[in-house]
């Protein structure tokens, strides 16, 4: 069984029989996956290694970055560049033909934490979660005292402008845009809930708790808005509008990130700690660019 059933509107998103394949489980501590829609490449990270790895269908794995500074986040914005949250280096980089540009790295003259997982909004603007995950353990980054006093979510204007837009969280981990990208989710991992901010320019309004999910990391919608979290027991899937649980696909490892790929977007993979698994789904996903 690979589901958690809470609500029958879960096999709306998932048929009940759908069996969990696994891709890989030889890697260290997976994250970051995103799915190249027109090369149909997975692309993701390995933290503790350092590397971003790279899968196709019927050529399997290699090494796609070998050096990362222990990334975590991935996406591509709308010129399908590449973009990461380094924890190693508390930047934010962006690479074109082979070579990286830093987008940010400090906040009003200190470094930034870690920045963890990041999007790109259609119009080109950046948002990134900065918790300190990558300070505090060796494993994930590399160990060092904040410069910050604390934990915030940033934009990237498409001019380059970096702007702090709130900073009442523990750790802030996943994030993701609604539909309409005029709300953005925010995880907020050992307070063990997902906020819903409305986004009015360079400001975030509201911050309700949308729902309650344990150890919330990698937060996505698909194409119909239904928001998903990753976590210790695999995939959470919730109700955009009042935040029911619907249920989980389930990971035997904690699942810190998920994308969906394949041609029709339809085959979810998720990084699950050593792992990439793969799922079938009937909702897809949304293209990044």
């Amino acid at each position: 069984m690979s589901l958690d059933i809470r609500d029958d509107q879960l096999l709306d998103l998932v048929d009940a029989s759908a069996t969990r394949e696994t891709l890989s489980e030889a890697f260290t501590f997976t994250e970051g996956p995103i799915w190249h829609p027109t090369e149909h490449h997975l692309t993701f990270s390995d933290i503790p290694t350092s590397k971003l790895h790279r899968w196709r269908q019927g050529a399997g794995f290699s090494v796609y970055r070998e050096v990362s500074n222990m990334a975590n986040g991935n996406t591509y914005d709308r010129q399908r560049r590449l973009v990461t949250c380094e924890h190693a280096t508390s930047r934010v980089v962006r690479e074109e033909a082979g070579a990286l540009t830093v987008l940010a790295s400090h906040y009003d003259g200190k470094e930034l934490n870690s920045p963890n997982d990041i999007v790109v909004r259609s119009d080109g603007t950046i948002f990134f979660t900065d918790p300190s995950y990558g300070r505090d353990s060796a494993q994930h980054g590399v160990e060092r005292p904040r410069e910050l006093d604390f934990c915030g979510v940033y934009q990237i204007d498409p001019a380059g402008k970096l702007t702090l837009l709130a900073k009442d969280f523990e750790m802030p981990n996943g994030l993701c845009l609604s539909l309409d990208e005029q709300v953005l989710y925010v995880a907020d991992t050992p307070r063990r809930h997902v906020r819903k901010f409305s986004i009015d320019g360079d400001t975030l309004t509201g911050g309700e708790v949308l729902c309650d999910s344990p150890a919330p990391d990698g937060l996505k919608i698909d194409s119909q808005g239904y928001l998903y979290a990753g976590g210790p027991y695999g995939v959470a899937a919730y109700h955009p509008e009042d935040g029911t649980w619907l249920g989980t696909i389930e990971t035997p490892a904690f699942c810190a990130n998920f994308t969906w790929g394949g041609a029709d977007l339809k085959s979810l993979f998720m990084t699950a700690s050593t792992a990439v698994y793969r799922i079938d789904v009937k909702i897809p996903g949304i293209p990044l660019f």
